[in-house]
């Protein structure tokens, strides 16, 4: 077994991943408002809608390595407390930011600029976290924020998950299978709706999407656990595969079936050799941005509605020096509700104490 050092250093390395993927999002969403971008960089940044397929493996990998053995343990009694810290992780950020919509919606409409971008009549789904179920045609309000839906119906059904299937008693080929097996799912599923693109139909495919992603990332985390010694030969190997897959991808295999499979190996690639000396994922800073990460995921998008009502002349000639000002925006924006919001939200959230904490029957299990 590692020691906690070694362990916190490996998700180190993972959540400096997370930032960078954010930072993909950011861009993908001002690329076409950028004055004079290459055509080359916007190519790359039209692709930065999968940084959300990587999230939803990363979240899968991070949960089942924490909790998967919590809850086979404890059982339905654990249950509660897994739902009660994953609230605590998501949703205060996400109904802060949704405040800041509707202000926006009531400005606008103060001032005779009413946006069709925000229907009132969908806001209650939207604070519930149900405005990806299928419920919805279009993403409003806060865009970004329909992965966070999908994501909530996935730690509803990751205990079941966790009860049904013992990952350590399943042969590592067999692993690999079910991966490649829940990815050939999704695929065969947008191509049963003509999607060739994982951006595609977000409104009806992005619950499925998040979930049968998720289960690979638990999938892909069995294998760490069980490759985490002896890890060279299967980081080499996942690496290979993963460059093999977007070398496929590059000529022609389906991007609903390259992509994630191609992110799953890269995952493990990375988890696997995370803790090595010298990564430089272990950055101080690098790590950090992948901290307040959520905070930019969540605030970028409604930042820069609100950036180019009052900056921006022409929403598709932004200048450069106007880019880096927004820039800088989020970043401030991340760290100043990573502290002021998130955390204080997070840790409150966390401190309320469910009936089932305090019931004999859990007191027992956990001692």
């Amino acid at each position: 077994m590692k020691g906690p050092e070694q362990a916190k250093g490996e998700l180190r390395a993972l959540t400096s991943v997370r930032g960078i993927a954010a930072w993909f999002v950011v861009f993908f969403h001002i690329r076409k408002s950028i004055a004079d971008l290459p055509d080359a960089a916007m190519a790359v940044l039209a692709k930065g809608y999968l940084a959300v397929d990587f999230f939803f493996l990363l979240s899968g990998f991070v949960i089942w390595m924490v909790w998967g053995e919590r809850i086979r343990l404890g059982g339905l009694a654990s249950i509660p407390s897994f739902l009660q810290r994953r609230v605590a992780r998501v949703w205060p950020l996400h109904l802060f930011m949704l405040g800041f919509a509707v202000a926006l919606a009531l400005a606008l409409q103060l001032t005779g600029r009413g946006s069709d971008h925000f229907p009132w009549h969908e806001l209650p789904l939207h604070i519930l976290l149900l405005q990806n179920w299928g419920f919805t045609e279009h993403l409003t309000w806060n865009d970004p924020a329909w992965s966070i839906s999908c994501e909530l119906g996935a730690y509803l059904l990751f205990p079941l998950l966790a009860l049904a299937i013992d990952w350590r008693r399943v042969p590592s080929w067999a692993v690999i299978a079910s991966i490649a097996a829940l990815l050939a799912l999704l695929h065969s599923i947008f191509a049963s709706r003509g999607a060739t693109a994982l951006g595609q139909e977000i409104p009806s495919l992005g619950l499925i999407r998040c979930i049968l992603e998720f289960a690979g990332g638990t999938a892909v985390a069995a294998l760490w656990l069980r490759w985490r010694e002896a890890w060279r030969l299967p980081a080499l190997a996942s690496a290979g595969i993963a460059l093999a897959l977007a070398a496929a991808w590059a000529l022609g295999l389906a991007e609903t079936f390259a992509a994630p499979a191609c992110f799953a190996a890269l995952l493990l690639a990375l988890a696997l050799s995370a803790a090595r000396r010298g990564n430089p994922l272990e950055a101080g800073w690098l790590h950090y941005l992948g901290e307040i990460s959520y905070a930019t995921y969540l605030s970028h998008y409604l930042l820069w509605f609100a950036f180019k009502l009052a900056f921006v002349s022409d929403a598709h000639a932004v200048s450069w020096p106007l880019v880096a000002a927004f820039l800088a925006l989020v970043l401030a924006a991340s760290v100043t509700l990573y502290h002021l919001v998130e955390r204080p939200a997070q840790k409150w959230v966390n401190g309320v104490r469910l009936a089932s904490a305090r019931s004999p029957a859990l007191r027992s299990r956990r001692g």
